[in-house]
């Protein structure tokens, strides 16, 4: 297992980043690697409350990690720190022994240097070996980048 920290900024006050680290709807636009579509089966966002996400690679020989061309991922909410951090724990619906276990995502905001918006850090800690390192950091960046242009496109700054 690995750690993956992963920090981008966001031109948007932390609550309107926040809201889109707390929201399904969010979540299914900005989440979502690029080549893939997501849809969120379940979703509580309060400590404690629990979700489930999958995202479906859109090439048919790309190959996913709980069925064919699909990552279903479920899990809880450890902990929410409004305008501040989100933490998830979280695991892959897999039938491959090394790719499960609980992993921990947790999200932080602070305001950017200058008050010029929100600088996000994802840190992803217990990632199972058999996902590429190269391949997280590369999802989680087009992530932020997804979430940066969802939260910035809404006009919420």
């Amino acid at each position: 297992m690995y750690t993956s920290r992963v920090s981008g900024h966001v031109d948007a006050p932390r609550a309107a980043v926040y809201r889109a680290l707390v929201s399904a709807e969010a979540i299914a636009r900005w989440r979502v690697p690029e080549g893939m579509t997501g849809e969120v089966h379940e979703f509580d966002a309060r400590v404690g409350g629990r979700f489930r996400v999958s995202l479906t690679y859109e090439a048919p020989d790309a190959s996913g990690k709980s069925a064919a061309h699909t990552d279903t991922y479920h899990g809880h909410f450890a902990q929410l720190v409004p305008d501040e951090q989100v933490v998830e724990v979280l695991e892959f619906e897999a039938a491959d022994p090394a790719l499960r276990g609980a992993m921990t995502l947790t999200t932080t905001l602070s305001d950017a240097p200058g008050g010029g918006g929100t600088d996000v850090l994802m840190v992803h800690e217990g990632i199972p070996d058999a996902v590429p390192a190269a391949d997280n950091e590369t999802g989680t960046r087009m992530a932020l980048a997804n979430l940066a242009r969802l939260v910035e496109a809404d006009g919420s700054s």
